[in-house]
């Protein structure tokens, strides 16, 4: 049976379309027929990190409008044979979704896909609602600051409340929490929170913590999703993560500051 699972989080910038690109790959890595929608309407941006811009023709709202069908708007990944994209529109603005076009939209997606990955905008505005509306599962995404984790609280009531599941009386959207850019020296130091303060005060089962890290910056400008770089720390990461969401049971590294050899120690290396 299909999934719509949406990452959502109430702080912009927080890596929301670095994850959605890293767990869609992850998915269809896996064997799991994937595609990824950029609810984003008007500010765009998953075509660039999953590096298909210039192959965009039509788009979300073409579809939603009846401008363009699915098969004509959604974009097949050249890495992986069962990852698809479908992109948001560039020129639009954000009332160019409806409730219902949006609803058709995933419905026939469904049928289709395994998974059905909504990459949310930030915050409580419409494209949000209507990515968060029709899901089955979240992934909540946040860093480990005090606006951040606040703003996700925020979110996690709006999922419980605002979903199409809620209006139904049908189970609750099942919830995940991933917090990326946590740096364990800073933690230590008392400059961030640390993964137990975050997870007291959200109380939602942890899939996964995204160390910060430069591979992410990297990938993004390459236009490759994070979770193809199997060397950095993030992407395997965000592998652990796709494995959580799966079921299986892995342990969380990257918890935990890296012990500095002698020479580091001794020339401050870092």
């Amino acid at each position: 049976m299909a999934k719509i699972l949406v990452v959502t989080s109430g702080k912009g910038g927080v890596g929301k379309t670095t994850t959605s690109a890293a767990i869609g790959t992850g998915l269809a890595l896996r064997g799991h027929k994937t595609v990824i929608v950029d609810f984003d309407v008007g500010l765009r941006n998953l075509d660039l990190i999953m590096g298909c811009e210039r192959r965009v023709v039509y788009d979300f709202v073409n579809v939603v409008n009846g401008e363009a069908t699915l098969s004509q708007a959604l974009i097949k990944d050249k890495r992986l044979e069962n990852l698809y994209v479908l992109a948001a529109s560039q020129t639009r603005d954000k009332d160019a979704l409806t409730q219902e076009g949006v609803g058709k939209v995933l419905n026939e997606l469904k049928e289709n896909f395994e998974y059905v990955i909504c990459d949310s905008p930030a915050g409580i505005e419409k494209g949000a609602s209507l990515a968060m509306y029709f899901a089955d599962e979240a992934i909540v995404v946040t860093n480990p600051e005090v606006s951040s984790v606040r703003d996700s609280d925020r979110m996690l009531g709006l999922l419980a409340s605002k979903s199409l599941r809620s209006v139904n009386g049908s189970d609750p959207i099942k919830e995940h929490l991933l917090l990326t850019r946590y740096n364990p020296e800073r933690v230590s130091k008392g400059e961030m929170l640390g993964v137990d303060d975050v997870t007291d005060i959200l109380a939602i089962k942890l899939l996964g913590v995204i160390p910060e890290s430069q591979a992410v910056l990297k990938a993004s400008n390459q236009g490759v999703p994070v979770i193809l770089d199997d060397q950095s720390d993030a992407g395997q990461a965000y592998s652990d993560a796709v494995d959580r969401l799966l079921g299986k049971e892995v342990s969380h590294r990257f918890l935990e500051e890296k012990k500095k050899g002698f020479f580091e120690r001794l020339f401050g290396g870092n």
